[in-house]
């Protein structure tokens, strides 16, 4: 990465506009991906010219490199203050409380913004060496964060796994946490730690398999020549964003030519207008079945996540990650987007509310669940990358489970 050298003759003016750059840099990134922020809108949002933003990162690459090592370095610290506390629960708690104190400052200006993770693997290479390997460095000392007596009892898998959930859930709040005002943020963040160290489920009730659950189908009905496109291109949009999922890439990944590509889709746009479509369709289905199926509304629930994180993990998934948002190419399509992902955790709310209401889920904040819930459901897309040995048939046991029962709830 191509930066000037630090030395202490350097003015503080000097550090003060890098740190601008970095922070209109990361509101850029996060709004339009890094494939799709540019070096000079970059420069004009804090009143720049582009050689000015050049003299302190010569590429865009190498901007967009500190932006996520900036984030890396700023949760680390979050992650050492939680390290000094004693127990598992008191470390989480620390950490969720320390993290959106800071989204809370951001929010009301007093730091600048940081970058989120969700373009991460759209960097080239060499820069998404460096930055992978920090944040896998990152998933480590956080799973430290996990290890107790609390947690003895867990695999190296379980941990990952809830390791897994723990950062999924801290990068899929800052997607909804704007509906609350900042003074609220910590009040708001010792639900969530409630919900996610504790779970959800009434004393006298079990996670077990319900009746007929095995047999949901939720399949949306395209001809495997479509399907093979949809998820050649969800797996792109999920590793490189809307910009990094080009039609060479996606036929390659089909082993095909681009004839064949055009011969079978009109263009890219459409083709990942219809992967949003099918994967709203799979989510919105299971949620169907959950809503008309016998058993209490805990039932319901967990059976909607169990079969979502089996298809993620199936020959069928994964589904498209919610995080492609913010690098589709309008306005318009996003909006769409994020209104209907808001109208399936609205649907979760209501199988949530059910349980509450028979009493078969203790009394929490339903929409607060229903967040992380379709949160963790959608991240189940990587689970692989942080438990290599997930499957379809375990990854139930390893990540659904503790995604009810609650971070510190013993092994299966």
């Amino acid at each position: 990465m191509a930066t000037p050298p630090t030395s202490p003759s350097q003015t503080a003016r000097f550090q003060e506009k890098r740190e601008a750059i970095l922070g209109a840099a990361a509101s850029l990134f996060n709004e339009l991906g890094v494939k799709g922020a540019t070096l000079s809108g970059i420069a004009a949002s804090v009143g720049l010219v582009t050689n000015s933003v050049t003299y302190y990162y010569r590429k865009k690459e190498d901007l967009a490199t500190a932006c996520f090592l900036r984030s890396i370095d700023v949760i680390d610290a979050i992650v050492s203050t939680a390290a000094q506390e004693a127990t598992v629960g008191a470390r989480i708690q620390r950490f969720f409380l320390e993290y959106v104190t800071l989204l809370a400052q951001v929010e009301t200006g007093e730091k600048s913004a940081l970058v989120v993770f969700n373009d991460l693997r759209a960097l080239p290479e060499p820069h998404l060496e460096t930055v992978f390997g920090a944040y896998t460095d990152l998933f480590r000392r956080i799973r430290a964060l996990l290890k107790g007596n609390e947690t003895a009892g867990l695999t190296r898998d379980e941990l990952n796994a809830r390791t897994h959930i723990v950062i999924s859930v801290i990068n899929w709040v800052r997607a909804w946490m704007w509906r609350y005002e900042p003074d609220e943020y910590p009040r708001i963040a010792s639900r969530v730690v409630d919900i996610l160290l504790n779970g959800i489920p009434a004393a006298d009730v079990a996670w077990q398999e319900t009746a007929g659950e095995a047999s949901w189908m939720l399949d949306t009905g395209s001809n495997d020549t479509a399907d093979a496109f949809l998820r050649a291109a969800t797996d792109l949009v999920n590793e490189q964003g809307y910009r990094g999922a080009s039609v060479d890439r996606i036929s390659a990944r089909l082993n095909v030519t681009k004839g064949s590509f055009y011969h079978h889709n009109d263009n890219k746009q459409d083709l990942i207008s219809a992967c949003f479509d099918r994967t709203f369709g799979v989510v919105r289905r299971a949620l169907v079945l959950a809503e008309e199926a016998t058993g209490s509304g805990w039932d319901r629930a967990c059976a909607a996540a169990r079969v979502l994180v089996r298809y993620q993990l199936s020959e069928h998934g994964p589904l498209l990650r919610s995080s492609a948002t913010s690098a589709l190419p309008d306005e318009a399509h996003r909006e769409r987007v994020r209104r209907t992902m808001i109208q399936m955790t609205e649907r979760m709310v209501c199988v949530l509310v059910d349980g509450m209401m028979d009493r078969s889920i203790r009394p929490v904040d339903p929409s607060i669940t229903a967040q992380i819930a379709i949160g963790l459901i959608n991240a189940a897309a990587e689970l692989r990358r942080w438990v290599p040995g997930a499957t379809r048939d375990n990854a139930v046991d390893l990540y659904a489970r503790p995604m009810f029962l609650g971070l510190l709830c013993p092994p299966a």
